[in-house]
């Protein structure tokens, strides 16, 4: 959606144009995956004599499926990312908010960490085992609510409305190919206020000051189509909202799309109950 349109005198029929072209553009992204080059066959031929290796080994026959790799070349990638993740798969790692999440509801004052011995292990690099996008409700705190996780364990991205912008779109990836981070989870929360500015602007006409209007506009399209779909329309917005960021995930980063295909990665939508303090993860996205 553009962002450079005035938010100032904006009525219900500039909202649903401005809606249609946000929803036009989401369905033109492109998934599709850049191609990787391969190195030409004499190069191969030269580096297997250099090493003494099997001239067939360094061979990759293009009829054997998909893979552009040697089973060889993928062993230690597979062991190195293994290790930098700590070994946790994108399943174990979903177990691992959940299980958090369940001690922070049930005794929220056991969270404790010795911060001064773990910040000197960190000193070296992170390892990340989830990627969180939330929003930046003083409420909302994943540390915290992943049952007082410590330092290095989240890689964690918060805007207003946990809205997927180039920035975060970015993290994301960054965390997920070159941190290893097995997990995305994208997090929505009950009562969000600038979800909540949204569903103002399309079914009241409210007029944003500032950059709040601009900052709001990769929701309108979300809040529109829950428009007349439930008696809680701010909260059905703010769900889909978590769904349909999941969603452009892997829609717009190829990145991203790349990993999950290898089941390196998996991306999970969620909405955080600040009453409550439980997180439901959306599994039928």
């Amino acid at each position: 959606m553009c962002l450079d349109c005035e938010t100032t005198g904006l009525n219900r029929r500039k909202l649903m144009k401005l809606a249609g072209f946000g929803l036009a553009a989401g369905a033109l992204a492109s998934g599709a995956s850049a191609n990787e080059q391969k190195k030409p066959a004499h190069e191969a031929e030269q580096a297997a004599d250099a090493h003494g290796a099997d001239a067939h080994a360094a061979e990759a026959p293009a009829s054997e499926g998909h893979a552009t790799e040697t089973h060889a070349a993928e062993a230690p990638a597979a062991a190195a990312h293994e290790a930098e993740t700590g070994g946790l798969t994108p399943k174990q790692a979903l177990s691992k908010l959940r299980e958090g999440n369940r001690r922070f509801v049930e005794d929220a004052n056991a969270c404790a960490s010795n911060l001064a011995h773990r910040r000197e292990e960190l000193a070296g690099g992170q390892h990340p085992w989830a990627i969180v996008l939330t929003c930046s409700d003083s409420r909302v705190t994943p540390e915290l609510i992943f049952g007082g996780v410590t330092l290095g364990e989240l890689f964690v991205i918060r805007n207003a409305g946990n809205v997927l912008d180039t920035s975060a779109l970015g993290t994301i990836e960054y965390g997920a190919e070159h941190l290893h981070a097995p997990l995305i989870v994208v997090m929505g929360h009950k009562k969000c206020g600038a979800v909540a500015a949204a569903c103002d602007v399309v079914q009241k006409g409210t007029e944003l000051d500032g950059s709040i209007g601009k900052m709001v506009q990769p929701i309108l399209p979300v809040a529109l189509a829950a428009l007349f779909k439930s008696e809680d329309f701010v909260g059905q917005t703010v769900r889909n909202n978590a769904v349909s960021g999941a969603a452009r995930i892997m829609r717009e980063s190829p990145i991203v799309a790349h990993l999950v295909e290898e089941g390196k990665v998996r991306i999970v939508p969620a909405v955080y109950d600040i009453e409550t303090g439980e997180v439901e993860f959306i599994s039928k996205a």
